[in-house]
């Protein structure tokens, strides 16, 4: 016989069977209309401004344990007064690092790099840490770090608290490279090559080559010291990837980023540079000190590889002008003689044009394909045009004394691999890598498709994930599984860049079609760290990304790493299945991060959510023990 159930006053007494099915029936619908109304409810969040730990509530209408934001709001204000104790919680708290780590790469150690063959710079390349070498602490801040100068006030000052070492004050002084003015250090814009000043050195190369007409977009400083070049290159809608490696000149790499400078910690030793062929519109080298000549003509060779066809190539310091230079430069005339005629006679192996030699300056020009260039290897015997077609293949994989091959062309004038629109066109029209069909599955159509997608969620994150990213409150910017660049190319008119990161096992190598639009990037195994000092990132965005390796790696690795490149209050975004982001969530309660999930921007039927994080401003001192909200 049945139990009597009284539900309520207004519900009358039943038993029996047909009562419990009524009385089931009645459940299961009130659970279904609470659930739906709750789910309109959250279809337009408010802007999150904040949470410090993430409660999770099960539904009970079978739809699994779904995580829900709390009450308290993110705080994306800046924040320099005295710290404060952290408040213990019952998460699993990671201890903050020696204060000697706070400027740590750990695939650049120095102290590590000893270990290696100097022959070649072997030792300035990545060598990074095996599992029990890993730091599992958190990399502190020093004291008095504060946040950068906004752009483009940051192209000229940095606090020294954040970076601080004179070196280069006192060993570039009399090229204008970095002042220190009290709190500050102050960039005049100087070079080795250009101590008037960058602007005035891209005004002397834009009268010889067209930087000021979209033709030339994205471009690559070799040595780039400070990487004024690629500061001042922003000025004519030029974006630079710049990388110097960590050596004698303390934190060159560090001072860019604090700028607001894309940049990268890199080296031309064996390995090649870590991006695709055919990537950069020019190169450019000023008193860089690669030996070009030198190992076969190798890193030339490199530099062919990156450049596009019709691709320009300048060099500005020895051997160029040497009859101006050479007792300056305390060499002999016969010794910059030779290597000038060496620099000449590789070029025209290589089958460059050389544009124009004036001044300081001298220009060459990579051909529009290989047609000629093919013929002519029954004269040049080296270098020979390269076998298979890995061109695009980048890390930890060695140059190559070969040319590598262009795409068939049928006719001497025909841009090898199809022609690029001008910037900013570039950004938007299909990329010539996808509409020959060189990636299946890649279509037309789906990168239309994305570039509509991104364009959506960029707006969404603005107006209701995280409102500052439409506020100039970020400048650099990483996208740490980048896919098509969607995200960067729906950011491309804010005053941000991004630094587009290709996984290097993702299902497709993207990174070609990446800098076809005109935006930049790197290859990266996120099992290791990446080639950046600490704190060099205001945003980071990941996109699927802890999905794709919580097989591969310990995830906890990744987000010590994000925080490591993360600065103080920056932030993250983080788009993963709500299951990932759980497991994500639990370290990241421990990391002095303050985390809230949201819905997809589909609303709250999506298994995938987003992550939002922001990096509690905190530094080192003689406990480690100083935090501040």
């Amino acid at each position: 016989m049945g139990k009597e159930l009284s539900l309520s006053s207004k519900i009358h007494e039943v038993s029996g069977k047909k009562g419990n099915l009524k009385w089931t029936f009645l459940v299961i619908s009130l659970c279904f209309f609470f659930y739906i109304l709750g789910a309109w409810q959250n279809t337009s969040p408010k802007p999150i401004q904040a949470t410090a730990i993430l409660s999770s509530v099960s539904s009970h209408c079978n739809q699994g344990s779904v995580i829900r934001s709390g009450s308290i709001t993110l705080d994306f204000d800046t924040h320099h007064s005295d710290a404060t104790e952290e408040d213990s919680s019952a998460y699993e708290a990671i201890e903050p690092c020696d204060l000697k780590y706070s400027e740590y790469t750990p695939c650049e150690d120095s102290l590590r790099s000893l270990k290696f063959e100097r022959n070649r710079l072997i030792y300035r390349e990545r060598h990074c840490p095996v599992k029990d070498e890993r730091l599992n602490c958190l990399i502190p801040a020093p004291p008095g770090y504060r946040n950068p100068f906004p752009w483009p006030k940051s192209r000229q000052y940095v606090w020294y608290a954040n970076v601080p070492h004179k070196e280069l004050t006192v060993e570039k002084a009399i090229q204008n490279w970095i002042q220190y003015e009290g709190k500050t250090f102050r960039f005049p814009g100087g070079g080795t090559m250009f101590p008037k000043g960058a602007s005035a050195y891209i005004n002397d190369i834009n009268a010889l080559i067209p930087l000021s007409d979209g033709s030339i977009r994205t471009a690559l400083d070799t040595g780039c010291g400070v990487a004024s070049w690629g500061a001042y290159l922003f000025d004519r809608n030029i974006l630079a990837m710049s990388f110097a490696p960590r050596d004698s000149h303390e934190a060159q790499v560090q001072f860019a980023l604090e700028r607001g400078v894309p940049a990268m910690i890199g080296v031309m030793a064996t390995n090649r540079l870590p991006y695709p062929a055919r990537a950069f519109d020019m190169a450019h080298c000023s008193r860089c000190l690669i030996p070009w000549k030198d190992y076969d003509g190798v890193y030339m060779i490199e530099v062919d590889r990156v450049l596009r066809p019709g691709g320009y190539w300048i060099l500005s310091g020895p051997p160029v002008n040497w009859k101006t230079h050479w007792k300056g430069w305390q060499r002999t005339k016969e010794e910059l003689t030779g290597e000038q005629d060496a620099i000449e006679d590789l070029a025209k192996r290589m089958c460059w044009k050389k544009v124009v030699e004036k001044g300081n300056l001298a220009i060459w020009q990579k051909p529009w394909n290989h047609i000629d260039c093919v013929k002519k290897r029954r004269v040049f015997k080296t270098p020979q045009i390269c076998q298979g077609d890995d061109s695009d293949s980048a890390w930890y994989k060695k140059m190559e004394t070969c040319i590598t091959p262009l795409p068939d062309a049928q006719d001497r004038k025909e841009i090898a691999g199809g022609s690029l629109a001008k910037w900013p066109q570039r950004l938007t029209v299909i990329p010539p890598r996808i509409l020959s069909g060189s990636l299946p599955g890649i279509t037309a159509e789906v990168f239309e498709d994305d570039t509509k997608l991104w364009k959506s969620r960029a707006s969404h994150y603005k107006d209701t994930i995280i409102p500052p990213l439409g506020q100039k409150r970020y400048r650099n910017i990483m996208d740490m599984n980048a896919g098509l660049g969607g995200f960067a190319a729906a950011l491309a008119a804010d005053n941000v860049w991004v630094m587009n990161v290709v996984p290097v096992n993702s299902k497709y190598n993207t990174l070609g079609i990446i800098y076809e639009r005109g935006l930049i990037g790197t290859y990266q195994d996120w099992c290791e760290a990446f080639s950046t000092y600490p704190r060099t990132y205001d945003l980071i965005h990941a996109n699927g990304l802890f999905g794709m390796y919580q097989d591969r790696c310990n995830i906890k690795g990744i987000l010590l790493e994000i925080d490591r490149i993360l600065r103080p209050e920056g932030a993250a975004i983080i788009r993963d299945e709500v299951d990932v982001l759980n497991k994500v969530s639990r370290i990241a309660a421990g990391m002095r991060w303050e985390t809230k999930l949201a819905d997809h921007e589909s609303g709250p039927f999506n298994q995938e959510k987003i992550l939002v994080a922001v990096k509690t401003y905190w530094v080192g001192g003689s406990t480690n023990s100083t935090s501040i909200r």
